[in-house]
């Protein structure tokens, strides 16, 4: 049996670095034609150079940030004229804003809601009658932020994913009938993002990692990036509306 991925076609938006380009790396080494978005065009350029020395297969850079909405159908229709179709959305990219709720500015919480859910959303109806036109399937990105055991300072962030989990929730119930599938993962791994928590919030990286049952933060290709490619597959063609988190045993979504 194969996973029926071979000949497909993927947006990946913030696919120039960390989870995105983990994600880029999985689906293309299995014969996915990766379309690379991000806001900084040479990390894109990267993503699809390594793309075609690794695993020999088409890819395209696109540079754009999510905020700027009225570009976002213009990737779908970048990517559809030069590859001819669309299967695969993988929304990815988002802002992190972690600080106490009193002291959220309106700015801050404006671009919350615009990279994350609108921009989600945006992408999704964008490429709903291409995904419907090939049975596609859609993964967004969440967070067990809003299952912490401590919420202090992840208030936004938390909101922003929860919204995106909703509006998931709800592509898989509309759009089921056409077989497009749409889930959420939220993922640990060894991101840029991660990586600046760490170095700035060393304590309480520290105590974090402790509670992940594996004891160990998830790599970007071999664990994110390969369970999205089989959520993505034939494998997974039952499998739909769900959050599920790739975070070593840490949270609990029920």
């Amino acid at each position: 049996m194969t996973d029926g991925l071979a000949g497909k076609v993927a947006i990946i938006t913030g696919a120039g670095q960390g989870i995105g380009q983990g994600i880029a790396f999985s689906l293309a080494k299995r014969g996915v034609k990766v379309v690379a978005v991000g806001r900084t065009l040479s990390k894109c350029e990267n993503t699809v150079a390594q793309i075609k020395e690794r695993f020999g297969e088409e890819a395209l850079p696109i540079e754009c940030d999510i905020s700027n909405l009225d570009q976002l159908p213009g990737i779908v229709e970048q990517t559809v004229n030069t590859f001819g179709r669309l299967d695969i959305l993988v929304n990815n990219a988002v802002s992190a804003t972690i600080k106490p709720l009193i002291a959220l500015e309106l700015e801050e919480i404006n671009r919350a809601m615009v990279t994350g859910p609108t921009a989600t959303l945006l992408m999704m109806q964008a490429a709903y009658p291409h995904l419907k036109a090939s049975g596609g399937s859609i993964i967004n990105m969440a967070s067990s932020a809003a299952k912490r055991w401590d919420m202090t300072n992840y208030g936004l962030y938390a909101a922003e994913k929860e919204a995106i989990r909703a509006l998931t929730r709800t592509a898989a119930s509309e759009w089921g009938k056409h077989n497009i599938r749409a889930n959420c993962i939220l993922p640990h791994a060894k991101s840029p993002a991660l990586a600046w928590w760490t170095e700035n919030r060393p304590e309480e990286a520290a105590a974090f990692v402790k509670t992940i049952p594996m004891g160990r933060i998830g790599e970007c290709e071999e664990d994110i990036g390969e369970f999205v490619a089989m959520l993505c597959s034939d494998q997974s063609r039952y499998v739909s509306g769900q959050s599920i988190a790739v975070d070593g045993g840490q949270a609990y979504m029920g």
